[in-house]
C-alpha cells in the first residue's frame, strides 16, 4: 500500500509509521518535523498543516490509506478537503475523552459524546470536544471508507506524558531510602493499550479497510493489580503506603496526569468507566493487545534509558512524595 500518515514524526504517528514499513508498505509522512525525525525508510513532507498550501506536495497522487492523528478540527477540516477524493481508506486516530460520561463502566462506541467543540484550541479542557468535531468531519465526508479509533490510554515505550512509566520508574526507584512508595487506595480501572500495538492495528485496519468507530484500549486492570505488575516488573520488595482518594485531595494532590499527581489514580465512583470501555468491536477488528507486563517492563526500559532524573509532565517528585509519606505515617492531614 501507499500510506500517508498526516503527523509521523511525534510518538504514536511515528509509530504508525514504523508498523507501516515493517509491513512491507511505501509511507509518506506529512508532518513540521518539530517533534523528532520520521523513522529511517520513510518518505518525509515538511508542511505546517495550518497554512495554506500544506497538502500541495501529497494532493496529486492516490493514497491507499491515510492515518491522522490529528486533535485540531481545523486541520482534520483541511485535510479532508484536499485528500479525501484521494483516499481509498481513511483512519482517524480518536480518543474516549469523547464521552459524556465517565462513571458507567462497559459502556460502548454509543454512549453519549460531549459537544462538539469545533475551534482550534491548546486547552486540554476541550480536548474531548475538539476530538467530537474531528470524527464529524471524517464521518461526513468519508463514512463507509473510514475507521475512528477512540483509543484509551496509550502507553509503552516513549510515554512522555508520564502516565505509564511513573509507577515502574518509581518502584525501580523509591523516593525513600527504605524503599517505600506511596499509593492511591483505589480500585478505579485501568485500560492501557500498548503504542506498538494500537499502530499495527491501524496500519492493519487500513489494509482491510475497516469502517466505523471502535474503543481501541487495552484489557481491564483494576489500579491495585495494574500497581502489582509495576511492582513485579521492577523488582520492587519495598513496603506501600495506601492512602485514600479524600486523603489524596485533601493533600493537594492531582489525580490522572500533571505536576503533583499520582498518574492512573481516578477518584471513585465518578471515574469508574474511564479505564471500563467496551472495546468488543475493536477486539473483532482485530485489536490485539499483549500483557501489561510486557508494556511496562519495555517501559520502564525506556525509562531508564532516558535518565530517571529528567524533567517529568507527571507524578509526584520525590521531595513531594517524602512529604506525603511523613504525613501519611503520623496521621495528619498536614502534608
Amino acid at each position: 500500500m501507499d500510506v500517508l500518515v498526516l503527523g509521523g514524526t511525534a510518538w504514536l504517528g511515528r509509530e504508525v509509521a514504523r508498523a507501516a514499513l515493517a509491513r512491507g508498505h511505501e509511507v509518506t509522512v506529512l508532518a513540521r518535523g518539530r517533534s523528532g525525525p520520521p523513522p529511517e525508510g520513510v518518505r518525509h513532507v515538511p508542511a505546517d498543516r495550518t497554512e495554506a498550501g500544506a497538502y500541495d506536495d501529497v494532493r496529486g497522487r492516490d493514497w491507499d490509506a491515510v492515518v491522522d492523528v490529528a486533535r485540531q478540527p481545523g486541520q482534520v477540516r483541511s485535510a479532508v478537503t484536499a485528500l479525501a477524493d484521494r483516499a481509498r481508506h481513511w483512519v482517524l486516530v480518536s480518543s474516549c475523552s469523547v464521552y459524556a460520561r465517565d462513571d458507567r463502566p462497559g459502556e460502548d462506541e454509543s454512549a453519549a459524546l460531549l459537544p462538539a467543540v469545533e475551534e482550534d484550541s491548546e486547552d486540554p479542557h476541550s480536548y474531548g470536544g475538539r476530538k467530537v468535531a474531528c470524527e464529524a468531519v471524517v464521518l461526513e465526508a468519508l463514512g463507509d471508507r473510514a475507521l475512528v479509533a477512540r483509543a484509551g490510554l496509550v502507553g509503552g515505550p516513549g510515554d512522555t506524558s508520564d502516565r505509564t512509566g511513573y509507577w515502574p520508574l518509581r518502584f525501580a526507584h523509591p523516593a525513600t531510602d527504605d524503599g517505600t512508595v506511596l499509593v492511591p487506595d483505589s480500585t478505579n480501572p485501568t485500560q492501557v493499550v500498548d503504542v506498538r500495538d494500537l499502530a499495527d492495528w491501524l496500519v492493519r485496519s487500513g489494509e482491510g479497510r475497516a469502517t466505523g468507530v471502535a474503543n481501541a484500549a487495552g484489557s481491564v486492570v483494576p489500579l491495585p493489580d495494574h500497581l502489582a505488575v509495576a511492582r513485579s516488573v521492577a523488582g520492587h520488595t519495598g513496603a506501600t503506603v495506601p492512602v485514600s482518594s479524600d486523603w489524596l485531595q485533601a493533600h493537594r494532590v492531582e489525580p490522572w496526569m500533571g505536576e503533583r499527581s499520582l498518574p492512573l489514580w481516578l477518584p471513585m465512583p465518578d471515574y469508574a468507566g474511564h479505564g471500563a470501555r467496551d472495546t468488543g468491536l475493536a477486539r473483532r477488528l482485530g485489536l490485539s493487545c499483549r500483557p501489561l507486563a510486557d508494556t511496562l517492563a519495555d517501559t520502564l526500559a525506556w525509562e531508564l534509558r532516558h535518565g530517571p532524573g529528567r524533567a517529568r509532565r507527571a507524578g509526584l517528585s520525590p521531595a513531594e512524595e517524602r512529604e506525603l509519606l511523613q504525613a501519611a505515617t503520623r496521621g495528619t492531614q498536614d502534608p
